[in-house]
C-alpha cells in the first residue's frame, strides 16, 4: 500500500482563487443591482464575471495555475 497521497489539485492555485474571487465579486454586485433594478449595473457585473473567467485563463497560461511553473506545491 503507498503512502503517497495523489492530489489531483481540485483548482488549489492562485489562478483558480483569483478566478473566483473576481467572480464572487461580479456575482454579488449583480445581485444587489438586479434587486435594486440598475441594469447597467447588473450588465457591468456580468462583464466583470467574463474578466475573472479570463483572468483565470491568463493566469493559468502564465504559469500560476494547478501544477503550472510558477506555483510551490503544499506538502501536507
Amino acid at each position: 500500500m503507498s503512502t503517497e497521497h495523489a492530489d489531483p489539485g481540485h483548482g488549489h492555485s492562485p489562478a483558480a482563487w483569483t478566478s473566483v474571487t473576481i467572480m464572487l465579486i461580479a456575482f454579488a454586485i449583480g445581485t444587489v443591482a438586479f434587486f435594486l433594478d440598475v441594469p447597467w449595473l447588473v450588465w457591468a457585473s456580468v462583464a466583470l464575471l467574463v474578466v475573472g473567467v479570463i483572468v483565470g485563463w491568463v493566469l493559468a497560461r502564465v504559469g500560476y495555475g494547478v501544477g503550472g511553473a510558477k506555483v510551490v506545491p503544499n506538502v501536507h
